[in-house]
């Protein structure tokens, strides 16, 4: 017994050991989730025999297949065009850092003895907060931080209030 793909499925190239349709059985699958579309009536024998499946368990799983894969592709959809908002918040933000921002009193620009202005670090600090937050919500929208750990140690002590400890004998 060997551990070869169904003839149906190639590797699939990002080593994840799942397999992914040929194009044959891919374009196969499409058919029948379009006829199971366009027909919400038709039973999933009669797209088996339409479009070639053994059995109507393998049109219902080709159909599985083609919802699973329009939700995968909807879900990058979503989290590409979440990094695209983050990485112009990112980028406004470092735009805000590499300023110059002169500290301000009563309106008017602070100065030193020189006659030059003293820097504001506060709106330096609070974009690199920002950027710093950006980055969390990076690390969160592609899953790179682990989940946290949480250890128990000890015992519970229960107290009963109002009430003798010797009535309870």
């Amino acid at each position: 017994m060997t551990n070869d793909p169904h003839p149906n499925q190639r590797p699939h190239n990002n080593n994840t050991g799942r397999f992914e349709p040929s194009q044959a059985a891919a374009e196969k699958a499409a058919q029948a989730a379009r006829l199971k579309a366009d027909n919400p009536r038709l039973s999933y024998q009669q797209i088996a025999d339409a479009v070639g499946y053994n059995n109507k368990s393998d049109a219902w799983r080709a159909i599985q297949r083609c919802r699973e894969a329009v939700i995968r592709e909807a879900g990058a959809e979503l989290v590409a065009a979440e990094a695209a908002h983050l990485d112009d918040l990112f980028v406004a933000a470092l735009e805000i850092l590499e300023r110059n921002h002169p500290t301000v009193s009563h309106g008017h620009i602070v100065k030193d003895d020189d006659g030059q202005p003293i820097p504001d670090d506060g709106p330096r600090l609070a974009a690199i907060r920002e950027m710093r937050a950006i980055r969390e919500s990076y690390r969160k929208l592609y899953g790179a931080d682990k989940p946290a750990k949480v250890e128990h140690s000890g015992g519970v002590k229960y107290e009963v209030v109002g009430v003798d400890p010797e009535d309870l004998t």
